[in-house]
């Protein structure tokens, strides 16, 4: 349960976030409010760091798969494509369509099994799920 109520939680999160960074490049630039919106992240996971494991940053280095050390840059992209996104067809349609191609994209990698996910057996009853879900983004739009 708890699982399920920290994911509602980020989708909401991620929402209004979408929307105040929209806001912020109104007034500067998509890359100016991207950096400050991963500049301020860093702020924050370092000083939740010194009041948690402190665990040595070190460690970083005994990650077997180093590609998946990339996530940071993709959260850039993540940020700046959510806020262009977002100012170019509002926060609902864009977070519908976000959700969907998250959701879509989640289940090929589960499907194929890679970056390490165990590989997950094809099911109607998803393939069903996800069209449902793309169903309801087009009713929504019309």
């Amino acid at each position: 349960m708890f699982g399920v109520l920290i994911s509602l939680l980020s989708g909401a999160l991620m929402s209004v976030q979408g929307v105040f960074n929209t806001n912020v490049t109104r007034h500067t630039s998509l890359w100016v409010s991207a950096a400050f919106v991963q500049a301020s992240a860093l702020a924050v996971c370092l000083i939740a760091w010194c009041f948690t494991d402190r665990s040595s940053f070190a460690a970083l280095w005994s990650v077997p798969d180093k590609y998946t050390l990339l996530g940071g840059v993709i959260g850039a992209f993540i940020t700046a494509t959510v806020i262009k996104g977002m100012e170019l067809l509002g926060p609902a349609k864009a977070a519908m369509l976000i959700v969907i191609c998250q959701l879509s994209v989640a289940w090929l990698i589960e499907l194929l099994g890679i970056f390490g996910v165990e590989k997950q057996l094809f099911s109607l009853r998803k393939l069903i799920g996800l069209c449902i879900a793309i169903a309801g983004v087009v009713t929504f739009e019309l």
